[in-house]
């Protein structure tokens, strides 16, 4: 349990993308530039999409141009297509990230296609990242519940995970994009998607709506996961998925894992005073509870 584990910042894409206010380029690199120095180096920054279909990513590429050259880093930007490749690689990206469903359901609200589909579209962006010399990694959302199919079946995420994996994609993320997720579900799905894309390669990405990120994700740590997306402040939800809430706060992450004796190198004053300025910026406080009890000690 003491083995190192990453964190995936994912607040400045799938967190932002979901929150009503639409923040610009200078709010958002600054939000990115706080993080950096909370300690996160794997921070995912913008998603290269439709502006009509999530405006709150807009402008992207300036904020991909934007940020400040720092070492040790990686800022992975979400792309559907080609198109999207190609306006990410000349944005300078270095890291991309590519999704799929494992719900027909929900990959045709989402990406109006159908998982079959939405891999096909995903093979010449990754035979293009590879001969760029660009990491891809891939998504899987709807991997323990979807809001128009309902119950999704282990066997169908191995399915997508390893198309993925057999794509390229450095590493897989699997997603609960409902936050439906119980400990003993989270841990069987890892069991079943471990034999066929490796453990090491896996990541975990729980939505807390029932309150069950964190147990979620302490399953997931026992079964040997270790590289997990959280959200500074639980910013986000999805678009696409009614109801969700957002992503487990990265404070809460980071305050069990240290309790746990895992060092994860994250600031935590640092962190939650980024959290709390995007939450003044977007007009509510930090979804976190750890946010919240250290906000409240230091108003003491």
């Amino acid at each position: 349990m003491n083995d190192p584990v990453r964190i995936v910042e994912v607040g400045p894409r799938d967190g932002l993308q979901n929150e009503k206010t639409q923040l610009g380029v200078a709010d958002r690199i600054a939000f990115i530039d706080q993080l950096v120095g909370a300690g996160l180096t794997t921070i995912e920054v913008g998603a290269f999409v439709s502006p009509k279909a999530v405006p709150q990513m807009v402008n992207s590429d300036a904020v991909l141009r934007g940020i400040a050259s720092h070492p040790g880093c990686e800022f992975p930007v979400l792309v559907p297509n080609e198109k999207g490749y190609a306006a990410a690689r000349d944005a300078g990206a270095r890291v991309v990230a590519v999704f799929a469903s494992a719900s027909e359901g929900f990959s045709r609200a989402n990406i109006n296609c159908s998982v079959a589909e939405s891999i096909e579209r995903f093979k010449p962006v990754a035979e293009r990242a590879r001969a760029d010399g660009v990491k891809v990694r891939g998504y899987v959302s709807c991997v323990l519940g979807c809001p128009f199919d309902g119950e999704v079946k282990p066997g169908a995420v191995v399915e997508v995970a390893e198309a993925l994996w057999q794509l390229g994609c450095y590493e897989i993320s699997l997603g609960d994009t409902v936050g439906v997720g119980t400990a003993r579900k989270a841990r069987e799905l890892l069991r079943a998607v471990a034999g066929a894309v490796p453990m090491a390669h896996l990541a975990l990405h729980f939505h807390d709506t029932y309150g069950q990120a964190l147990a979620n994700l302490y399953a997931g740590l026992e079964e040997g996961g270790r590289i997990i997306d959280s959200s500074a402040g639980g910013l986000g939800g999805c678009p696409y998925a009614p109801g969700a809430t957002g992503n487990v706060a990265t404070e809460d992450v980071v305050y069990l894992l240290e309790g746990l004796g895992v060092a994860t190198g994250v600031d935590l004053t640092r962190l939650v005073a980024a959290s709390s300025q995007i939450g003044r910026l977007i007009g509510r406080p930090p979804a976190s509870r750890v946010a919240a009890a250290l906000n409240a000690k230091r108003a003491r």
